[in-house]
């Protein structure tokens, strides 16, 4: 494979770093995207400790200039980008009545306007090459998730996306597929736990509990589904919702 550049949004830290390190180790140049661009440049500076190429990039994805600019800057670092991961995500759980309207657009601006933005912007390189990967973050929380009616609802609309972006973007050489976690030991489920009242451990402990493979997910297995949807053997696979989540979801 010739040398190629992926962007990963939301890579700070998380399944977002996760996938930043495993792409870079597979001889990728990264530029890694977050909101907090120091954080982004820990994870910027321990792939290249490791050998790897990554720049940082700090970036509101849900802003149309920010995210174009984010694109722009690692066309012109690392090269035309051909991969993108739009993991970006944040949390505002809470049940219906108690949602507010700041809270259900914040998850929706960042997941679906976020994952918009980055992909019309990075699809120009995309077409030009006539080959690209665009992988998209949803989540097993799309099913319907109990005080995540924003989450959930923003993570379903990743999917109809994704699917979409499939159809359009095919006859260019680009595939467009997501990835669905289930539960991944990160700080967004500590956030879950905390959000509950509940020790994290003692959470853990329950979801695993309904876990068919009888463990909690971590950053790697998602890095790992990445790993496969963005090669070049999985080019005849286009518009799918893998859910990585331990036993079977649908």
């Amino acid at each position: 494979m010739a040398a190629r550049t992926a962007i990963i949004t939301g890579a700070a830290r998380g399944i977002g770093a996760g996938v930043a390190k495993r792409m870079a180790a597979e001889g990728y140049s990264v530029a890694v995207v977050d909101l907090d661009e120091a954080s982004a440049q820990c994870c910027a500076d321990e792939i290249t400790a490791a050998g790897g190429a990554a720049v940082a990039i700090g970036a509101d994805v849900s802003d149309e200039a920010a995210a174009q600019a984010a694109v722009d800057q690692t066309a012109e670092r690392l090269g035309p980008p051909l991969v993108l991961v739009n993991n970006a995500g944040i949390i505002r759980d809470n049940l219906l009545f108690k949602m507010t309207i700041a809270d259900w657009d914040a998850v929706m601006a960042v997941h679906l306007r976020g994952a918009f933005l980055m992909s019309r912007a990075a699809q120009v390189h995309m077409t030009a090459a006539k080959w690209g990967r665009i992988i998209n973050l949803s989540s097993t929380s799309a099913l319907g998730n109990r005080g995540q009616a924003n989450y959930a609802a923003a993570k379903a609309g990743v999917q109809g996306f994704t699917k979409t972006l499939a159809i359009e973007l095919g006859r260019f050489g680009v595939t467009v597929n997501a990835i669905a976690p289930g539960f991944i030991e990160t700080d967004m489920t500590r956030a879950t736990a905390a959000r509950i009242g509940v020790d994290f451990e003692d959470f853990k402990k329950a979801v695993i509990a309904e876990v068919p493979v009888a463990r909690g997910g971590t950053p790697d297995d998602i890095a790992h589904a990445a790993s496969f949807f963005a090669s070049e053997g999985a080019g005849f696979v286009s518009g799918q919702v893998l859910y990585v989540a331990g036993g079977p979801k649908a």
